[in-house]
């Protein structure tokens, strides 16, 4: 039975806002995010091979207390996907803080999954005053990336595979990574694929799998230390992908930082979103 509060990657995306930024890379680049709610303003990032409507269930909760933002990351989902610019952690980096200034945001919680979570120790590194709180929910670390499959992804050969190879590579992905099986809804599965099932879409899919780029968290590693910020690593930890040993490692390595474990795997904005959801309103009321 479809979950009923699923609602279709259409509608998600027409709810969605756009505007034009300077200064992230070039040339002038569109951005696509959801501004919902009102009151404490929380960031939600996402990573590969997603978009924001990963958080599709996680946004109607969260939306009843706070100010809710959730953009499409640069070449992702339905933001400027042309093929000539930099898709990198820290070009991501620059485009949050230029959305922020655009949206008058001085300080954000961020809630970021994936390698979203490498984009932000970054902020949280290079722009401590921009960050509140930081959720990182089975992030990229260290040299811990997603799987051979998407880092193979990358390669320039791959824009020659046709939409059908790349719907049954996401499509398959999917479908293997969700513990908790019910949450993947033929409706989610459709909506999550949608942005790289044309043309243009294929060819941005490589090249976002091209810039996965372990030397940008690598780099970050001897400086996790410094990291004031009160950080909930909020981890699947049925993930093969983004094992909970790299929650582990980082709760050893950010001073104010805690584990969670979560009965899911590496999708759990999707899989497990009542808990998600539960645990981040703990932690953003949490004066501590």
């Amino acid at each position: 039975m479809e979950n009923h509060k699923t609602i279709n990657g259409e509608a998600f995306k027409q709810r969605q806002q756009s505007v034009t930024l300077e200064g992230v890379v070039e040339e002038p680049v569109k951005i696509n995010y959801t501004d919902v709610g009102s009151g404490t303003p929380i960031m939600l990032l996402h990573g590969i091979p997603t978009w924001s409507y990963l958080y599709q269930s996680v946004i109607p909760e969260l939306e009843e207390e706070y100010r809710v933002i959730a953009p499409d990351l640069l070449g992702y989902g339905w933001s400027d996907q042309r093929d000539q610019f930099d898709r990198s952690l820290h070009v991501q980096a620059k485009m949050i803080v230029k959305l922020m200034d655009e949206l008058e945001l001085e300080q954000v919680n961020v809630v970021a999954h994936d390698i979203a979570g490498g984009v932000g120790l970054i902020l949280a590194h290079h722009e401590p005053e921009r960050i509140n709180k930081l959720v990182l929910s089975n992030a990229v670390a260290y040299d811990s990336w997603p799987i051979q499959d998407m880092l193979m992804m990358g390669h320039p050969s791959r824009k020659n595979d046709s939409i059908q190879d790349i719907e049954d590579f996401l499509s398959n992905g999917f479908k293997e990574m969700f513990f908790q099986k019910e949450q993947l809804t033929e409706t989610f599965l459709q909506g999550i694929m949608a942005p790289y099932l044309h043309e243009q879409g294929k060819l941005s899919l490589v090249r976002n799998a091209s810039a996965l780029n372990t030397n940008e968290t690598t780099a970050l590693t001897p400086k996790l230390s410094s990291i004031q910020h009160s950080v909930l690593l909020l981890w699947g930890a049925k993930d093969t992908w983004q094992p909970v040993e790299t929650g582990e490692k980082l709760e050893n390595d950010l001073p104010n930082s805690k584990l969670v474990r979560i009965n899911a795997s590496h999708w759990v904005p999707q899989e497990a979103p009542e808990e998600f959801t539960a645990e981040i309103k703990k932690f953003i009321e949490n004066p501590n």
